[in-house]
């Protein structure tokens, strides 16, 4: 039987703001006020963005997008009939769209920073005008010494959550994958690539959400 709890409870510890984190992302798709969206959501993985956009616009049209089968997989136990599935690298091309709105969460960091800029400039061409780009992201801090502080807050508070020393050396091995940007880089890819309305919305150490609109000159 299902049972989302073995891959949340780990999640809900590893990102100790998980709630403001994934809840900062999902409230700005909603104050796009189109219960039906199109949503493109990019390295989906086990579907918890998603799963999160579905309960605030249940009438919503998402398509996920992970390279992991298995992991789609889980998704689409999550989300069932309510979204439509590819299995895909994200630096592959885009689907055509156009999207209301293509969100991500805790996947864009994996890519080198020219293919951040890359897939920044691709997501553009996918929205319609005025739509909206919001990542849910890990991020690296200005200095080596904010990364160290980012880096010692975030083990003090997943194990103030529960997370034992397996858990936490299993998220150090992911992390060495990591190739994490700082915000200020980031904000700046998308303004260069023309987005608008460019902000940073939260931001608790190395975790931030970050946004942007195509242009809409009627906005």
């Amino acid at each position: 039987m299902w049972d989302a709890s073995q891959y949340d409870a780990p999640r809900r510890r590893l990102v100790p703001d998980f709630d403001r984190f994934y809840g900062t992302a999902v409230e700005l798709v909603t104050a796009l006020g189109q219960p039906t969206a199109r949503i493109l959501d990019l390295g989906a993985g086990t579907g918890l963005l998603s799963e999160a956009i579905l309960r605030a616009l249940p009438a919503a049209q998402l398509t996920v997008i992970d390279a992991d089968a298995y992991m789609l997989s889980v998704a689409r136990q999550r989300l069932g009939d309510k979204a439509a599935y590819i299995i895909a690298d994200i630096a592959d091309p885009l689907p055509q769209g156009p999207f209301d709105a293509i969100v991500s969460a805790l996947a864009i960091h994996h890519l080198s920073d020219d293919a951040k800029q890359s897939l920044f400039r691709s997501i553009l061409t996918r929205l319609r005008p005025g739509g909206l780009f919001v990542n849910a992201e890990q991020v690296k801090g200005p200095t080596d010494w904010h990364t160290r502080q980012y880096a010692a807050a975030h083990e003090r508070d997943s194990r103030a959550l529960g997370t034992d020393d397996a858990e936490w050396q299993a998220a150090l091995q992911r992390m060495t994958h990591d190739r994490c940007s700082t915000v200020q880089e980031q904000l700046g890819w998308l303004l260069a690539a023309g987005y608008e309305r460019v902000d940073l919305v939260f931001k608790r150490y190395r975790f931030a959400v970050y946004a942007g609109h195509s242009p809409d000159h009627q906005a």
